[in-house]
């Protein structure tokens, strides 16, 4: 029985769960990182959608850039989270030969969930002021 395919087979015995648990470890790695991708593009597109809304709603006729920084800090912190709603800042800018207000947005880069390091993300939002044209 020296040979035998059944000696062979037995002494395999045992690897198959050992391999589960490396790929097993290296999939949850990978399966992980792919979440927190899933995150930061997720907070990237919130932070600049609120960017753009807040430069709309502060270049509507009767309002102020201040008023659509205000209004990107509360979109921001009902979307997200407060933390990145600290660093909005608002202003009419020259584009074209056109005054257009500019939202500026600086939010943190989430590394691991929502939490993150500061000034990672800097996005911006563009509206045309009523009555420049």
């Amino acid at each position: 029985m020296r040979g035998s395919p059944r000696t062979a087979a037995a002494a395999d015995e045992g690897s198959a769960v050992a391999e589960f648990a490396a790929v097993a470890g290296l999939l949850a790695l990978l399966f992980a990182a792919v979440v927190q991708l899933a995150v930061v593009q997720h907070v990237r597109a919130t932070a600049a959608d609120c960017a753009g809304e807040g430069a709309r709603f502060g270049a509507l006729r009767g309002n102020t850039p201040e008023l659509g920084a205000q209004r990107s800090r509360d979109l921001l912190a009902a979307s997200l989270s407060p933390r990145f709603a600290r660093d909005v800042e608002a202003g009419v800018v020259e584009v074209g030969g056109l005054a257009v207000v500019e939202v500026d947005v600086v939010a943190p880069l989430p590394v691991v969930g929502l939490l993150g390091v500061g000034r990672g993300l800097h996005l911006r939002g563009h509206a045309v002021l009523e009555g420049a044209a």
